[in-house]
């Protein structure tokens, strides 16, 4: 039987955390692996990659500067 609940709480982090070790194993780490689920989508990889296409198209015209491996180092 599964049961939906809908609310509306103002939490701070320790609190959702708090609550979050309540929940039985199962389910702590399925709400763990929804949050630490950042893998873009297929729509976000292709749009991406014709970014970066488009970019490099654009360098070998000399219309745009590409940084060099160590500039963009360095910004890390």
């Amino acid at each position: 039987m599964q049961t939906s609940l809908n609310v509306n709480l103002s939490l701070s982090f320790y609190q959702l955390v708090e609550l979050a070790r309540q929940l039985p194993k199962k389910e702590r780490a399925e709400l763990a692996s929804i949050l630490m689920d950042d893998e873009p989508s297929k729509e976000q990889i292709l749009k991406g990659l014709k970014e970066a296409i488009e970019e490099v198209n654009l360098a070998k015209k000399r219309k745009i500067k590409l940084k060099s491996a160590r500039e963009f180092i360095n910004e890390l």
